[in-house]
């Protein structure tokens, strides 16, 4: 029977150090049912590393007290937001396919970005970004976008979540409920948006994540944004307003939902570690993210079970969330397998993979294998 400190573990995906777990993070991982790791440039330098690296994390699967997979993530876009360079293929930015305007060349881009993330041993990519770009001055979305009219995004974003679904990689929308129309980069602070109401994010930001629910998207990830004419206190990821009104009761979304990064600075220069981790699943979050601060996990692990233990929230959160990441694992991710390591080189960065992304980098559009520029 698991104890509760593993039903939490199991709602968080973690960063690790470097390009093999160490010991101790092997350790963490094992004992407290950790959900998931999430790997970044730090932890990738050869294709024959990483395809060791991620095997080596399903591997860990057998030694969990739950026998559960582990959600092996990455952050890939394209463009910018890419964590795989060469040998793999280099992608364009999503600004690329919102100017080719083609939803067939979207789910080519997705699935082919899907099968080289497959290769190499990812399950879950944190991508598609599905942010309607309403701010030019943007500096933290920019060209991630698709582009600035909300139907165009909402009709792409649609063919990117099926595009990577048909590869068998998880995608994941973000950033609930809409991060383009930001002047400041939540990386490095918190973004106010003091004017925005809700209904101009339902008539606009929230028609992208609607087509993503009914492609099949299991998963959303939530921004760091404070809205105050909408919840004046709690920034999205910490809100109950946005997460499970907004989200959950009137967007009826029924999969998991994951924060951002919880040690961003939009969140950690106003709350502590503590704070955040409690109030992001009081609020409906079920997967919390921890990129780069090796210690936050444990911090968060131990003021979930304090504030449980003081009943500030409900050990039915915890297991709720915990049966949701369950099913989606053994409806998902029960027949992944890696690919042997020259079985998986001939697929990353193969000639027709390159060829898609040079096309959308010229703006070719390939319809009925003809080109039209």
């Amino acid at each position: 029977m698991l104890s509760l400190n593993q039903k939490i573990g199991q709602t968080f995906i973690i960063g690790i150090s470097g390009h093999s777990l160490t010991k101790d993070e092997k350790s963490f991982i094992i004992k407290n049912n950790i959900g998931g790791v999430a790997l970044f440039s730090r932890n990738i330098s050869t294709f024959e590393q990483l395809h060791a690296l991620t095997t080596e994390l399903h591997a860990l699967q057998s030694q969990k007290p739950d026998k559960s997979p582990l959600f092996v993530s990455v952050d890939m876009e394209g463009g910018r937001v890419a964590r795989l360079k060469e040998p793999f293929t280099v992608w364009p930015p999503l600004q690329k396919l919102g100017n080719l305007n083609s939803t067939s060349m979207c789910f080519e881009f997705a699935e082919k970005m899907g099968l080289e993330l497959k290769a190499a041993g990812f399950n879950l990519d944190f991508a598609p970004c599905v942010d309607v770009l309403t701010q030019n001055q943007n500096p933290v979305i920019g060209d991630r976008s698709l582009g600035s009219d909300a139907e165009t995004v909402a009709k792409l974003s649609s063919a990117l979540v099926r595009g990577y679904v048909k590869s068998g990689i998880l995608p994941c929308p973000k950033h609930f409920p809409g991060h383009g129309d930001t002047t400041v980069d939540s990386h490095l602070d918190l973004p106010i948006q003091k004017e925005t109401t809700l209904e101009t994010l339902r008539t606009r930001e929230f028609l992208p994540f609607r087509k993503a629910m009914r492609a099949r998207a299991e998963m959303i990830m939530s921004a760091h944004i404070l809205f105050p004419k909408i919840d004046p206190v709690w920034p999205a990821t910490l809100s109950q307003i946005f997460l499970t009104d907004l989200l959950r009761k009137e967007l009826r979304y029924n999969d998991l939902i994951v924060t951002d990064d919880l040690d961003m600075k939009g969140l950690r220069n106003r709350f502590s570690v503590e704070q955040i981790a409690v109030r992001a699943i009081e609020a409906g979050a079920n997967i919390l993210l921890y990129c780069n601060e090796p210690q936050s996990p444990s911090l968060a692990l131990e003021a979930t079970l304090e504030a449980i233990k003081d009943k500030k929230i409900s050990e039915d959160l915890i297991d709720k969330s915990y049966q949701m990441i369950i099913e989606t694992k053994h409806l998902r991710l029960a027949n992944f397998k890696t690919l042997p390591l020259q079985e998986a080189k001939k697929v990353i960065g193969c000639k027709e993979h390159k060829e898609l992304a040079q096309n959308i980098k010229d703006g070719v559009l390939i319809k009925n294998n003809s080109q039209v520029s």
